[in-house]
């Protein structure tokens, strides 16, 4: 059966929330889109992740020249630096800090709006999950390196890691932090070394890091979406 979503805000954040079932407590999701993405495109991932989840996928922050919206402002064709993502890092963190906010934000929940709150209200926001495609994956390692403490689970899908990070591995602050990266070996818009270079990156930073490369665009091939589904499914 489709769940239903719910639209709130909080912030400059608009987001779609999709309530789980059950008492709770819920842990958290965060599903980051990419770019020109928005609050309605990920999830495409939401059946293959545990129904357990109380998932949140925000907008991005700035609009893309090209349409849909970007989690930073794009001043060059250079690859972001982390800084870049700082703003929308602070900006997802203050949303977390601020659950008992977002039960005030929640709109569009119909007769049943009452018992969404409720469930929000049992959800676990001490620590989050995060999902992150292509520069959402982006947004999802800088998030971890700036706040290692408020990460349970890591996927980056078709992503990369911003510039200049070296200063924020160094710590190894990501220690036993479990990490899911995929990409495909013909993505033509994220290139493939540059999720090899995440990989090496978050295992310096101490995380332990589980890979999926597959022949396939800047898309997840079947053979990685179940291995999405089986890293989720084994350690949540």
């Amino acid at each position: 059966m489709k769940k239903s979503l719910y639209t709130a805000k909080y912030r400059e954040l608009v987001m779609k929330i999709q309530i789980p079932e059950g008492e709770g407590p819920h842990p958290v999701l965060l599903l980051l889109h990419g770019w020109t993405g928005d609050e309605n495109v990920m999830w495409i991932f939401a059946s293959r992740l545990p129904g357990n989840y109380l998932m949140i996928s925000p907008r991005g922050l700035y609009k893309s020249p090209l349409g849909g919206y970007a989690w930073h402002e794009q001043r060059s064709k250079e690859w972001p630096a982390v800084d870049e993502f700082r703003p929308a890092v602070e900006m997802l963190v203050d949303l977390v800090k601020a659950e008992n906010k977002l039960l005030d934000a929640l709109a569009d929940g119909g007769s049943d709006n009452g018992a969404s709150k409720e469930a929000i209200a049992r959800a676990d926001f001490s620590t989050v999950s995060l999902v992150g495609f292509s520069q959402g994956a982006a947004l999802a390692y800088s998030f971890a390196l700036m706040y290692p403490e408020r990460i349970q689970l890591l996927g980056g899908l078709a992503g990369f890691m911003p510039e200049r990070v070296e200063n924020l591995v160094a710590s190894q602050p990501l220690d036993g932090q479990k990490v899911f990266i995929t990409h495909g070996t013909e993505d033509e818009i994220v290139p493939v070394e540059k999720a090899r270079r995440s990989v090496e990156l978050m295992e310096r930073a101490g995380s332990n890091v589980t890979y999926c490369e597959q022949q396939a665009g800047h898309k997840l091939s079947a053979a990685c979406f179940r291995a999405l589904e089986s890293f989720f499914a084994t350690h949540s």
